[in-house]
């Protein structure tokens, strides 16, 4: 049975006849070279965060304090990382979490499908946001059998949301992710400084320029006064969501609705009571408001609240696949990598971004194997210690 710790095993034999990966390995070499790769304005746009960035550092350096104890004596040669999501068997509890300019990362404009494509490459499901270069119907398609999940802006015109959501539904998307802390953008120095929003100049608007309803607002076609379309969505972009909505929600979608960004066990609570089917534990990787607590250590509270009642997502701060694994053992059904992926498809399209996949797969895989963790439910029961 072939393990995602084999990975490493290609990689050392490809090295006996001189061939080293194309991409980078580790994370920080990674994010050099697409760091090196990328003009300022996209760099700074997808590295940013908010204020002086604090949050969005803890929530990647909070990892280190937390450790898990390995146990030895115990057969992991074979070891079982598959996971499951809304009846959907996946082959493990990673998934490419929502970047709304994952279209402006790759140098063909095409960064949503080359996700899509290393989804299905991998087995990894994506999670397509609504600001995309490509329809969401094309997307869903490059994604192939493998499930995808949908997130949600939800736009002040309830036509315009209710159009996008029912055309998530047609295309097949396993579930809805609704963001609940992006109705406003967080104040973020980096591209204040260089007045750089890329929306504005008419980036990853495709959901919205190709969408009946959002045309029935425009008195000419996006094609013909994109500016006016820009304005358009400037104007209707992001509804302020409140317990009273889960109701409208609901009424949009048979799909599953996930709420994200969840971060207090009272509003766990209160979201399932409302009838949300999975919580999203998330703090938008630090780039909405600064100030808070790492998203890993607010992650144990919420999942003892859940109580296994509904699935809880994860991400913010991932950035390998000993992060992966400590997400689980903290309580995440599944746990989302941002922006590592990201720089995949910057430096390698659809294959770089399948790397990077692999590469945390990999790491994950093998940490269960030398720490005697077979299973998913062995991790959870190891657990994770404060250090």
């Amino acid at each position: 049975m072939p393990h995602y710790g084999d990975y490493q095993n290609a990689i050392y034999f490809a090295g006996l006849s001189g061939i080293v990966p194309e991409w980078p390995v580790d994370h920080a070499t990674l994010r050099a070279r697409a760091e090196a790769h990328w003009s300022p304005s996209v760099r700074d746009y997808v590295q940013g965060g908010c204020g002086d960035e604090r949050t969005q550092d803890i929530n990647a350096t909070a990892f280190a304090h937390w450790g898990m104890v390995p146990r030895m004596m115990v057969d992991t040669a074979t070891r079982d990382l598959s996971a499951t999501l809304f009846g959907h068997r996946l082959p493990s509890p990673l998934f490419m979490a929502p970047i709304g300019v994952n279209g402006i990362c790759t140098d063909d404009g095409h960064g949503d499908l080359a996700a899509a494509q290393a989804s299905s490459a991998t087995g990894v499901p994506f999670c397509a946001s609504t600001l995309a270069n490509d329809p969401l119907e094309a997307v869903r398609a490059a994604c192939g059998e493998i499930p995808a999940l949908f997130q949600l802006y939800t736009s002040r015109n309830p036509d315009v949301a209710a159009s996008i959501v029912a055309r998530a539904e047609a295309a097949g998307y396993a579930a809805l992710v609704v963001t609940l802390d992006t109705w406003v953008t967080g104040w973020r120095p980096r591209d204040l400084n260089t007045g750089n929003f890329p929306q504005l100049r008419g980036h990853v608007l495709a959901n919205y320029f190709g969408d009946p309803a959002f045309r029935a607002l425009l008195t000419r076609p996006p094609e013909e006064d994109p500016q006016a379309a820009v304005a358009t969505w400037a104007a209707t972009f992001g509804r302020v969501l409140t317990w009273d909505d889960m109701a409208w929600l609901r009424s949009l979608t048979r799909m599953p609705i996930i709420l994200k960004g969840i971060c207090h066990p009272d509003d766990a609570h209160r979201a399932i009571d409302c009838g949300a089917d999975g919580i999203y534990v998330s703090n938008h990787g630090g780039r909405q408001a600064n100030g808070g607590i790492a998203a890993i250590d607010l992650l144990p509270a919420v999942a003892e609240a859940v109580a296994g009642r509904v699935p809880v997502l994860f991400d913010s701060g991932v950035r390998s696949g000993t992060d992966l694994i400590k997400a689980v053992a903290l309580g995440a059904d599944l746990v989302g990598l941002g922006r590592p992926y990201c720089y995949g498809l910057a430096l390698g399209g659809a294959a770089g971004c399948a790397h990077v996949l692999k590469c945390v797969l990999a790491e994950a895989d093998l940490l269960m194997a030398v720490n005697g963790w077979p299973t998913l439910a062995a991790v959870r029961a190891a657990g994770a210690r404060r250090v």
